[in-house]
């Protein structure tokens, strides 16, 4: 295929060349490239669902939910109800990018050219980089704490469990899109199994206890942990399809939404749930709040299966390894995301990318290992707001100007001119950041919407709800306009 990118040549000759040794081997070649319909071997839609499952049934996913009590001061039904509702909304749009990889074969950076334009599509790449490099970083500081938790006199310094976590973690990405869905499709049962046991050994001390709060201040509340818990669930909206492009074309398209909408909000609702109910129970006993003092969440989860004694601690070394089904799609998703910004990057062999982004993380997550839990709640807001301008930019271009597939020429990906210009995505999206602006409430800024909300001082944030709603007024006459100017 002569789409301009230097495979053969030099330095990138000699990385290709091991990429067709371990093709042998069936580690996956293929990049960004269309998968074509007569290469796509996978017939189980289900895929879908045991994947988000597996990536959603982890101690990050648990993580989140600690944040309701934990920062929002909120209580557990007043937790429990926001992480439903929240959930069952904000990870409709992910289900439905999903089915559109079976359609069209691309990945899910590369579909959205077709919104956002060749050139302008770039920005929204570095935004995906930036989260796949920050979940991967936030959850192997969570597993990390949690080997160092298990380990006898914490033994296992923060630092090796780290790198423990994020060897293992490279492994199904840089094997390629077979071996991530082998992977997934059954490493969800241990920890699922556990975090029943979990829910046994915390329910003595959750007391039934009154609502976090009331009125403004309730509202507030509830509005600010949304934000958090909108940005761990839609975060997975930009890689939705790059897990469904070996389904063949005819798949239908209801199979893979349910089956990606279930995987993705059974593990949320319950696992979420239980974070903030260990939450209140370390409020009510001293000993786990002081393991979770010293060890954030591993000292968590440590405590949770101490009643167990050493089979608690088989256990609790197992739940700090769920971590690598989380950060396993992270990885693989950098990889094909980092292809997209042109034919230079996209000679480097994906299974290349994995190991550079993997050692990044290593870093990071080191360096960042003291401030989990500020670190936490930033990024999942801060993803919210990217992530819904992103989704209804795609919904709405796809909904209302394609109307039909017929209308996508899908070979055409790799060619700039056959893409939009790029300028009506452009300024809704920076529409969709003025929306979130005005709406957000964070210890570091309180917009001037979001402060009308709750606590002055604190506000309530509803950044990613006028992101939405700023970027869907804006796109549709501007896009218009572009079509009309420039035909295409």
């Amino acid at each position: 295929m002569d789409d301009g990118v230097p495979r053969t040549r030099g330095f990138f000759g000699k990385l290709w060349a091991v990429v067709q040794k371990l093709d042998k081997y069936g580690v996956e070649a293929r990049g960004i490239e269309r998968v074509p319909p007569a290469e796509r071997p996978q017939r189980r839609p289900w895929d879908s669902g045991t994947l988000w499952c597996a990536a959603n049934t982890t101690i990050a996913t648990f993580s989140t939910g600690t944040l309701g009590p934990g920062v929002f001061e909120m209580g557990l039904r007043d937790s429990a109800l926001t992480i439903l509702f929240f959930n069952l909304l904000s990870t409709i749009p992910v289900a439905y990018f999903a089915t559109f990889g079976a359609r069209s074969g691309l990945r899910q950076m590369v579909f959205s050219r077709f919104t956002f334009g060749y050139w302008f599509n770039m920005f929204p790449a570095v935004l995906n980089c930036i989260g796949t490099v920050g979940w991967s970083t936030i959850n192997t500081i969570v597993g990390g704490q949690t080997l160092h938790a298990v380990s006898d006199s914490h033994q296992i310094p923060v630092a090796a469990a780290i790198v423990v976590i994020a060897v293992l973690s490279l492994l199904p990405p840089f094997a390629g899109y077979k071996f991530v869905h082998s992977f997934e499709r059954y490493s969800w049962i241990p920890p699922a199994i556990i975090f029943f046991i979990m829910l046994g050994t915390c329910l003595t001390y959750v007391p039934q206890g009154p609502w976090g709060g009331n009125g403004a201040l309730e509202a507030g509340s509830v509005l600010s942990f949304g934000a958090a818990v909108v940005g761990y669930g839609l975060g997975w909206g930009s890689y939705a399809s790059d897990y469904t492009v070996n389904l063949p074309e005819d798949t239908s398209a209801w199979r893979i939404f349910i089956a990606t909408y279930l995987g993705l909000n059974v593990p949320l609702i319950l696992v979420e749930s239980l974070g903030a109910a260990y939450t209140i129970a370390c409020q009510h006993n001293p000993a786990w709040g002081a393991m979770y003092a010293e060890n954030g969440v591993g000292g968590m989860i440590a405590a949770g299966l101490s009643p167990l004694n050493g089979v608690g601690r088989f256990f609790t070394l197992i739940m700090a390894l769920s971590i690598v089904a989380n950060n396993v799609p992270n990885i693989y998703s950098l990889s094909l995301t980092a292809q997209v910004f042109g034919p230079i990057l996209q000679a480097i062999p994906r299974l290349f990318i994995t190991i550079i982004g993997t050692a990044v993380y290593i870093v990071l997550a080191i360096v960042g290992a003291s401030h989990f839990e500020d670190w936490l709640d930033t990024l999942l807001v801060l993803l919210s707001y990217w992530q819904a301008i992103y989704a209804m930019l795609l919904t709405e271009e796809h909904l209302i100007f394609r109307k039909r597939w017929g209308s996508y020429d899908f070979n055409a990906s790799s060619r700039p001119e056959a893409q939009p210009v790029g300028i009506a995505a452009g300024i809704a999206f920076g529409c969709g950041i003025m929306g979130a602006v005005l709406g957000m409430a964070q210890t570091w800024y309180v917009g001037v919407i979001g402060r009308q909300i709750g606590d002055p001082t604190l506000g309530g944030d509803i950044g990613f709800e006028l992101a939405f709603a700023f970027a869907g007024i804006a796109y549709p006459p501007l896009r218009y306009l572009e079509k009309r100017y420039f035909g295409r």
